[in-house]
């Protein structure tokens, strides 16, 4: 079993043990747990076979790891099945809807025995959920707005959980061995859209090899990966089958001399595709899965590669991430396609957690796991005082962590750790830390975790006001959208950008799978208002580092380029590009004197 579904078992558990009213710290127990294997580097089932090994983990004592072997051994746990005894497996989808949590699913079971979305949904519709203690009219409105979200995200899957799936499958045919020569995953996974629907997975054979024969045998083979739910089809040369995680994959087998042809069609986009062919066609070809060939007499001109094709149709070629029919075709056409950020363009990370707040690792273990990854600098944010879910820091404890970055400086870790915090937005505008504590920060990164169903114009204000704040450099997660689970959150987005841009604010694209915020739109908005950006996973482990691919993913799904990034800069580059913030020149002498070898970065901070 993967890591996530070990996890999910145990947070399912704790879930149905707080609905039916154990006492905390029971229920908490399973909670940080989940957590933990959740955030695991290794393989929860490889460290299980050595029981030592499983000891050694914070918080795992002998009760726990027999529970850990158990849904290793079962894929199940026997309290999770005990419970879902008591009550119907469907009550867990209401904890999905974001204005519901455990207790609150508890009280509609209890009052109405409800237990589904959709017997909620006919509830609040009904107008029975307003005069619920605990409820009210507006709760009724967000459950139901909740609703909505749950419905478009029902059987769609973050990109982190379909690559996890694609990985393992390309892995189990590829040990098939010969003939088989590449497998591939297309359709909007390797578009790098934020949410995948179903897997499309390519297979090429050698030469020569593509008899019924081979087929039959690789197929054959396809259907004995152990992830396999349900066979849905097998054809000629494609098979389809559900996956236990609820994820539909589609495999097909593919002539060696078609590749580039079939990887074009099936990655997609539809609308892409759609205009694609109809430049083939004005240009006396057609194009489909097979070729890009001759109107007349149907000969292939090209079909082996998609470069070859793209040139074929005179066009420069189109990276996946751009291929959404927004305009790239003519650029291609028109060779002004942007040159798209890559990964190894990165050079530090500007937000994560530690245990000071709700991370799970320390400064020097989320200092040194950075260094791994090559990295020259990171900036830590832990939460301040307002998410007091999250252990938020008040001023002092903020200032103390401070002093322990400062310190952690001075082990000469071998990269350079930036003191920040992530800086609560309140309801009116102003920012959770007094000023006195921000003007001590490195960077000072805002976001908002609270009031989020304001009014459009109400939180345009809210947002503008933390934007016009003289110390906020840098706005993270800038929308709240949680994918699956909540939307953005409504504000005039232009607004927001114009005065970003006018007061030298940085937009993050929040690598979080669950995130992925700024979105494609909004980054090609702010792209074409000269916004910088910065790129940040708001890693919560050392394992959560890893998640910057998908925030890269994402930027170059918003045409963004290195240029448009400060964490491709070094470290005196990107701290000299911030908004100077009031008394910067003093600060700078402190940081100095605070953190040795930083004397020249912090002059060129301050003299920005």
């Amino acid at each position: 079993m993967e890591n996530r579904e070990v996890a999910r078992v145990l947070r399912e558990t704790a879930q149905l043990l707080e609905i039916d009213g154990a006492m905390i710290g029971r229920y908490r127990s399973y909670e940080r747990a989940a957590q933990l294997i959740d955030g695991l580097p290794e393989s929860i089932e490889e460290l299980a076979k050595d029981r030592k090994k499983l000891l050694d983990l914070p918080g795992v004592g002998d009760g726990l790891a027999d529970h850990i072997q158990e849904i290793l051994e079962t894929g199940d746990y026997s309290l999770r099945k005990k419970l879902l005894k008591k009550y119907p497996e469907t009550i867990l989808h209401l904890l999905d809807l974001q204005s519901l949590g455990p207790k609150k699913v508890a009280h509609l079971w209890k009052t109405f025995k409800a237990g589904s979305v959709e017997q909620v949904e006919a509830l609040a519709r009904g107008g029975k959920l307003r005069d619920l203690e605990g409820f009210g009219e507006k709760s009724e409105e967000n459950i139901l707005k909740a609703i909505e979200v749950f419905k478009k995200s029902a059987g769609r899957f973050h990109i982190d959980v379909a690559e996890e799936e694609a990985e393992r499958i390309v892995a189990h045919i590829g040990e098939f061995g010969k003939p088989v020569e590449t497998v591939t995953p297309a359709g909007s996974l390797r578009r790098g859209k934020e949410t995948v629907g179903d897997l499309d997975v390519l297979v090429t054979l050698a030469h020569g090899k593509h008899a019924p024969d081979a087929v039959d045998a690789i197929m054959a083979h396809i259907l004995k990966f152990p992830g396999i739910d349900q066979t849905l089809a097998r054809g000629e040369n494609k098979v389809s089958f559900v996956l236990k995680s609820g994820l539909q994959v589609d495999v097909r087998i593919l002539e060696k001399e078609s590749y580039g042809a079939a990887l074009l069609y099936f990655t997609g986009s539809k609308e892409h595709n759609v205009t694609l062919r109809g430049r083939a066609n004005k240009m006396g070809y057609t194009l489909n899965e097979y070729a890009l060939a001759t109107l007349k007499g149907e000969r292939p001109v090209a079909r082996a590669t998609e470069e070859e094709i793209y040139k074929k149709l005179e066009l420069d070629y189109i990276p996946p991430e751009l291929r959404e029919n927004t305009g790239e075709i003519d650029a291609a056409a028109e060779h002004r396609l942007p040159h798209l950020i890559e990964l190894s363009d990165i050079r530090g990370d500007l937000q994560m957690h530690t245990t000071a707040s709700d991370g799970k690792n320390s400064i020097e273990e989320m200092a040194l796991a950075a260094k791994e990854l090559g990295y020259e600098y990171i900036s830590l944010t832990d939460h301040s005082k307002a998410v007091t879910v999250a252990n938020g820091l008040d001023e002092k404890r903020t200032l103390e962590q401070i002093k322990k970055i400062h310190a952690a400086n001075a082990k000469h870790l071998g990269i350079r750790v930036l003191a920040s915090s992530e800086v609560d937005v309140l309801k009116n505008g102003k920012l959770d830390l007094d000023d006195e504590v921000l003007a001590q920060l490195d960077i000072v990164l805002v976001s908002i975790h609270s009031y989020m169903n304001l009014e459009r114009a109400e939180m345009t204000e809210r947002i503008l006001a933390a934007i016009e704040n003289p110390y906020v450099q840098i706005f993270g997660h800038p929308t709240g959208r949680l994918l699956l689970h909540r939307d953005a959150y409504p504000y005039d987005m232009e607004r927001v950008l114009d005065s970003a841009k006018k007061h030298g604010v940085i937009m993050e694209c929040n690598a979080s799978p669950e995130r992925l915020d700024l979105k494609d739109t909004h980054l090609r908005m702010a792209k074409e208002r000269g916004v910088k950006i910065v790129i940040s996973t708001d890693a919560h482990t050392t394992g959560g580092l890893a998640a910057m691919r998908y925030g890269v993913l994402m930027a170059r799904r918003g045409w963004i380029e290195k240029k448009d990034v400060i964490n491709t800069l070094s470290t005196e580059k990107l701290l000299a590009s911030l908004r100077p913030k009031p008394g910067a020149a003093h600060r700078s002498k402190h940081a100095a004197a605070a953190s040795p070898g930083a004397r020249g970065k912090a002059k060129k901070a301050g003299s920005k």
